[in-house]
């Protein structure tokens, strides 16, 4: 039965579309919300506005531009090149405090909108090693969250504990497979769909497709 209302971070990506189908087969009504922090490419946000209009989804856009004045990087720079991380070091790609202000911002607009449930597609499973994709952090914020507005918001993680292949599963198992893998956004490069080929974020979304679609055919076989 579905209950109540949800905002879901939507940045038009893989995980945060399978994330907004998962809110619509759980919720009554879904809000999306993207954050415009001067990221690499204008197209990410470009195609969250129009997968949450396809989608009849009431979608707010929010400046946080001052994120990349804050926190330059490869994501919000186009001079720093996007590589992983070595001998312990973060990857380029790592703005510090994103998820921390994406989800409170999230979770003042939610309650502004009534609802009492915040959905994030952060993992840590196949993650980069971001320190603010952790369960624990989760955790903790949505206890700091509750704290500060004196209110019981939920922060719910459908991806944390799936890889990418687990995660084309739960789209597949939603009805999304062939709409999140044409029309998503996860190459760092700009490119939609099965995107650059070349970008960090493209061999981990390729990796675990293949993955997925071997163990779908054997499963029919």
């Amino acid at each position: 039965m579905k209950k109540n209302k949800a905002v879901v971070v939507f940045s038009g990506g893989q995980d945060s579309t399978t994330c907004l189908f998962w809110a619509l087969d759980k919720y009554e009504e879904v809000e999306a919300v993207t954050f415009d922090y001067n990221q690499r490419h204008n197209e990410e946000i470009e195609v969250a506005k129009e997968i949450a209009n396809d989608l009849n989804i009431k979608h707010h856009v929010l400046d946080m531009s001052l994120l990349s004045q804050l926190a330059p990087n490869a994501l919000t720079r186009d001079d720093i090149a996007v590589k992983d991380g070595e001998d312990g070091d973060l990857p380029s790609t790592f703005v510090p405090g994103r998820n921390l202000l994406f989800l409170s911002f999230a979770t003042i607009l939610a309650k502004q909108v009534d609802a009492k449930h915040v959905i994030t597609g952060v993992c840590e499973t196949d993650f980069s090693g971001y320190p603010d994709c952790r369960d624990v952090f989760i955790k903790s914020l949505n206890v700091t969250l509750n704290l500060s507005m004196d209110d019981q918001f939920v922060v719910h993680t459908p991806l944390m504990w799936l890889d990418k292949a687990q995660t084309w599963e739960l789209a597949d198992d939603l009805n999304a497979f062939d709409y999140v893998r044409e029309y998503t956004l996860t190459c760092y490069n700009g490119v939609r769909g099965d995107g650059c080929g070349e970008c960090p974020a493209c061999k981990l979304r390729r990796n675990g497709l293949e993955t997925y679609l071997k163990q779908r055919a054997e499963v029919t076989e």
